[in-house]
């Protein structure tokens, strides 16, 4: 197999590690001395570089590929005969389990798509997402990535088929699944304690995806401001309550060069801004929640690429769930052009009426 040598352009991690050393936020350099001792012990204990694989996206000639690189014990993460402690890190069975393998920053991977090999880099929390080029058919492909101590794994990847024209982008906590948490404790509450099998779906909302994956074929992403620590406790949710598979962009909450964690709001509209970019032949409907920064981004998105969006659909939250969720988010519909759709439901079977009604969804009867 050969090796790429006209693999795009990528940015340099180590930017980051270097901009705290001069003169960049403290905690970026706290968060660099923690995990250098962390890593150190891990090694000591015989730990190697393990791939953690995510659900990646593509065209037929591109593919985003995700991961993040942790140190484990060796086949920590494979094979069959797995301790139950391995099983319940790799499930996401508990958030905190998660978080207790140190990632290895900057560490470099070995990426095989279609039989040729790319190395990249990951970011200082052990991130991996990188665009290398591919031929691959539309629908589920798969990659295969490599640490530098041999562990590997396979990830999928949905290639988007130039023909589709519709995709659908969702918001998680209180769009697919009702968190009834105050904000302030909602994601501490998500990441290091709440399974997967606790979660409540949102009540008809799975049933739409799936009509909705069916009627455009085109791509579903679920767009999250949740830490990419617990992507494994994420992708069993969708699993199990038969949410349609796609890829998760999650974030990493580490320091920034000027604030301790990274703004939410701002990974929404970035993430945003590259589906725009990357398919711009896709519209897409967006769906989230009244109960946080849903509506504000996605009219500002659809003022800016009106090209791209199919519709907007908010999922009305409860009056308790609006409280816990420290109020309801100001409507931005009439920021949006009168030619995009904008509409409003408590459930998945709200919004299915409305859109069937707006000719976006085929009647189900």
């Amino acid at each position: 197999m050969a090796d790429s040598t006209d693999t795009p352009p990528a940015a340099d991690p180590a930017a980051d590690s270097d901009a705290a050393r001069q003169g960049g936020h403290f905690g970026m350099y706290l968060e660099d001395t923690l995990h250098s001792l962390r890593v150190d012990r891990a090694r000591r204990r015989g730990e190697v570089q393990t791939v953690l694989a995510f659900t990646g996206y593509g065209s037929t000639d591109w593919v985003r590929v995700l991961g993040r690189v942790i140190l484990a014990k060796p086949g920590f993460f494979a094979g069959e005969d797995q301790s139950r402690a391995a099983k319940a890190i790799r499930d996401g069975w508990r958030g905190w389990r998660n978080f207790i393998s140190p990632p290895v920053n900057n560490a470099v991977v070995t990426v095989e798509v279609g039989g040729v090999r790319h190395e990249v880099q990951a970011d200082r929390g052990g991130v991996v997402d990188a665009v290398l080029p591919a031929s691959l058919e539309p629908g589920w492909a798969t990659v295969t990535l490599h640490s530098q101590d041999g562990e590997s794994m396979v990830s999928p990847v949905y290639v988007v088929d130039p023909a589709a024209t519709v995709g659908v982008l969702s918001d998680i906590d209180d769009t697919i699944m009702v968190t009834a948490l105050p904000r302030p404790m909602l994601a501490a509450w998500n990441t290091f304690v709440l399974d997967e099998h606790a979660r409540t779906p949102t009540p008809g909302m799975a049933v739409l995806y799936d009509r909705l994956a069916r009627a455009h074929a085109g791509p579903v992403i679920y767009l999250s401001t949740g830490a990419w620590n617990v992507a494994p406790t994420l992708t069993r949710f969708i699993t199990r309550n038969l949410y349609p598979a796609g890829p998760l962009l999650l974030t990493d909450w580490g320091p920034t060069r000027d604030r301790w964690f990274r703004s939410g709001p701002d990974h929404k509209r970035s993430q945003l801004e590259r589906l725009a970019k990357d398919f711009p032949n896709i519209k897409w409907l967006l769906i989230g929640d009244d109960g946080q920064h849903d509506e504000a981004i996605y009219a500002a998105f659809a003022q800016r690429y009106p090209e791209n969006v199919q519709a907007v659909a908010i999922r009305q939250l409860s009056t308790g769930e609006a409280v816990l969720a420290g109020g309801r988010s100001t409507s931005h519909r009439d920021a949006v052009p009168s030619d995009i759709p904008w509409i409003y439901a408590a459930d998945g079977a709200g919004m299915s009426r409305q859109l069937a009604e707006l000719g976006l969804l085929p009647d189900a009867g």
